[in-house]
């Protein structure tokens, strides 16, 4: 199958584009602007490959985009190409909503162009995939789970964007009849993501011997899935997903923050004991504004319907993500010592730090 792919640099893209070539076979051409969070090194393993092929463009370019879509002729669309950090999102709103929202207009206009001329079986199998995340939905109670029935309530300038982008894919499908699927995901952690995200962070500063910045009191609740379990969790959708059907991709993992950045301190410990004991670089910092206090997904729907499932687990793949880390610094040293060195964003006014 062709599939075009967009955001394939990034974090989640570059695992989607490795497993969608290297494991499944297919052919992908990938779109991205080569923003600041995107690191083709990434795809170095493919860089010889012929099924793959790198197209630099903004999806914001509906010229760009339809020439793609007109060279390529994709079987179907995987669409991550997106701005996502939290807190650069309180910054600069207006470079969220250009990318997630018109860079997803864009996209869709393309894709129903490119459908709208197909016919037979290119036209029965075409499917444009719009990658979410579980933000959307805002804040949980205590022990409460997003569903595919969640009501959006958005908090950030970043969760909008992407709230959005989601309205706007399934409207496409409802008033174009675009073959349209949605999935919305918890964090996603593992090799390869840019460091600016709270894992890679912490696993940077504490090889540094850094202090480690934990938001807050630290009680704030994610749910946490393997970038690996979710490119699968992506394919089965684009290959088994219902028409016009949202699912949720989680990894049955909740932690609250403090509790991740404890586990990662003693997986440290165990890797680098001579640097140890890691938890005496804990600080707590000045909560990020509007910090919503709990995600976490059931990912029932698609564990039914699509036989997929999350298969890491949380505290072992962690390990296996620092141990990654150590041994490539190459892929993250440029990073670190150019585009991103590890500061606070999304406050105007430097954080307030009290060390445990």
């Amino acid at each position: 199958m062709r599939i075009l792919v967009t955001g394939g640099c990034g974090f989640i893209g570059s695992a989607l584009v490795l497993h969608l070539v290297e494991d499944c076979g297919h052919d992908v051409a990938m779109l991205d602007a080569l923003t600041y969070a995107a690191n083709p090194a990434s795809l170095a393993p493919l860089a010889a490959n012929p099924r793959h092929r790198m197209i630099e463009a903004d999806i914001c370019n509906l010229a760009t985009v339809n020439t793609a879509f007109a060279e390529f002729l994709p079987q179907a669309v995987m669409h991550l190409a997106a701005e996502s950090h939290v807190d650069r999102s309180i910054t600069e709103p207006g470079a969220f909503i250009r990318t997630n929202v018109v860079g997803t207009q864009v996209m869709l206009d393309a894709a129903r162009s490119h459908y709208e001329g197909l016919s037979g079986a290119d036209r029965e199998q075409f499917r444009f995939l719009h990658v979410s995340t579980d933000e959307v939905y805002g804040s949980l109670p205590p022990d409460g789970f997003f569903t595919e029935e969640s009501r959006y309530d958005p908090r950030s300038p970043y969760s909008a964007s992407k709230a959005a982008s989601d309205h706007l894919a399934r409207a496409w499908h409802e008033t174009y009849g675009l073959p349209v699927l949605v999935t919305n995901c918890s964090n996603n952690y593992g090799p390869r993501q840019f460091p600016e995200k709270l894992i890679p962070l912490m696993i940077l500063n504490a090889l540094e011997g850094k202090a480690l910045p934990v938001y807050g009191d630290g009680l704030n609740e994610r749910d946490w899935i393997h970038v690996e379990d979710h490119a699968r969790g992506l394919v089965a959708v684009l290959e088994r997903g219902r028409i016009g059907e949202t699912y949720l991709l989680g990894g049955r993992a909740v932690r609250n923050n403090l509790a991740v950045v404890k586990a990662l301190c003693a997986a440290f410990d165990r890797l680098r004991p001579e640097a140890g004991p890691h938890q005496r670089l804990i600080s707590f910092v000045t909560d990020r504004p509007g910090h919503d206090r709990r995600y976490a997904i059931d990912p029932s729907k698609a564990e039914a319907e699509l036989g997929w499932a999350p298969t890491k687990v949380f505290e072992t793949a962690l390990e296996e993500t620092i141990a990654w880390y150590l041994a490539n610094e190459a892929w993250w040293r440029p990073i670190r010592e150019g585009r991103y060195t590890g500061e606070r964003l999304g406050l105007a006014k430097a954080a307030r730090i009290i060390s445990i």
